[in-house]
């Protein structure tokens, strides 16, 4: 049975900088890109959002951030208008911003 190992066989060959090169290329592979909003989608986090904030309810806040989507579960402490930002308490007890322009879904469970 022959068993590949990708480039592992190579990198004893290559320059260091070749390798770094190669996982970056791999890492930018990875990286999705933001999904756009509708007004829809807009008016459906909102509703939400507020009900989770009148009822102090749990969320779990899907957010965007250098090609990646993260999960944060956690309260709404408090939207902060002038920087367009929401404060977040999670699981953990640590307060966390979440900027708005960030943020592409909410769901309560």
């Amino acid at each position: 049975m022959i068993r590949d190992r990708g480039n592992i066989k190579w990198t004893s060959m290559m320059l260091p900088e070749h390798v770094k090169e190669l996982r970056g290329w791999k890492a930018a592979e990875r990286k999705e890109d933001k999904p756009v909003l509708d007004e829809q989608k807009i008016e459906e986090i909102n509703e939400v959002i507020c009900e989770a904030m009148a009822f102090h309810r749990p969320l779990y806040f899907y957010y965007f951030k250098d090609g990646e989507t993260y999960v944060i579960h956690g309260y709404v402490h408090y939207f902060d208008q002038l920087n367009r930002e929401f404060r977040i308490i999670d699981d953990t007890e640590k307060k966390r911003r979440i900027p708005l322009t960030d943020l592409v879904h909410v769901e309560a469970r």
